[in-house]
């Protein structure tokens, strides 16, 4: 679905994006993660059009994006952190003007909107104005009006940003759900979780570069199933094992306040990046 070939953007002395190769598979649920100015948004707005590449190539189910900008629009349905809804229309209103973007008919729109309100739990407030809705509901209407016009790739800069957890989970099953039914699915986010949860494969970006790529499973097995928390006078650290008998063992023989524990995906981006997924948890410093 996604072919990245030698993908290179340069802002004057900046390189954001820096030699990049990767395929997305179709119908795979893909997470893109890296610390902040690491190159994700330069990516997906090469993938979106938005931004055009210094050198190499995007291509979008087969369209280049530099030389068929309009007919990559139609593959792909892009969801940005901030929700760029028109608050005084309904939320219907809002994806009757997307649908006419895509020269859609009214009646196309309508029978596609009775479909997508199965799908997302709109049904009763489809005819209020957007501006009154929550922000897991606005959420949703901007998942569904990025998928009116049937696109084969959904791009999401960060879909459950500032979403509380309840609410952040039922649109992590929606994402799911979109897969089953055919959609390949590419993401960002802080959330460690996530990524852990949605993603079939993984891809870790710093500085520009592609640093790892794999399932959080393969990625976390490189590193070692079984963690090690220790603190001592340096500060705390990382230890990894393949199993926790070897875990003991290690700590049978240090001296020092220390917690087995399972190794999880943040582990993995920790120790290749040096910094948290998400700098602003309150698990970490900020």
């Amino acid at each position: 679905m996604v072919k990245i070939k030698n993908l290179t953007k340069r802002y004057q002395n900046i390189i954001a994006v820096n030699n990049l190769n990767l395929e997305i598979k179709k119908q795979e649920i893909f997470g893109f993660l890296g610390p902040n100015g690491a190159g994700k948004t330069t990516t997906i707005r090469i993938l979106s059009t938005l931004t055009l590449p210094t050198s190499g190539h995007v291509y979008i189910n087969g369209y280049d994006v530099v030389k068929n900008p309009i007919r990559v629009k139609k593959e792909i349905g892009v969801i940005h952190q901030t929700h760029n809804i028109d608050p005084e229309l309904t939320g219907f209103e809002n994806l009757v003007v997307h649908g006419l973007l895509f020269k859609m008919k009214i009646s196309e729109i309508k029978r596609k909107t009775e479909e997508l309100l199965e799908l997302i739990d709109l049904k009763k407030d489809i005819n209020r104005p957007a501006g009154k809705y929550s922000g897991g509901m606005r959420r949703q209407l901007i998942i569904a009006r990025a998928l009116l016009h049937n696109p084969n790739l959904l791009i999401m800069d960060e879909p459950t940003a500032g979403l509380d957890v309840y609410t952040r989970r039922k649109i992590w099953r929606l994402i799911k759900r979109i897969r089953n039914e055919g959609s390949t699915v590419f993401f960002t986010t802080h959330y460690i979780e996530e990524a852990e949860y949605l993603s079939d494969r993984v891809g870790i970006i710093d500085k520009g570069k592609l640093i790892a790529l794999g399932s959080p499973v393969e990625l976390i097995n490189n590193f070692g199933k079984v963690a090690v928390d220790i603190e001592d006078f340096q500060g705390p650290r990382i230890e990894f094992f393949n199993t926790r008998e070897d875990a003991a063992k290690f700590l049978s023989g240090i001296d020092k306040n220390a917690i087995i524990r399972t190794t999880n995906l943040e582990d993995v981006f920790i120790k290749l990046t040096g910094k948290r997924v998400n700098p602003k948890s309150d698990q970490g410093e900020q």
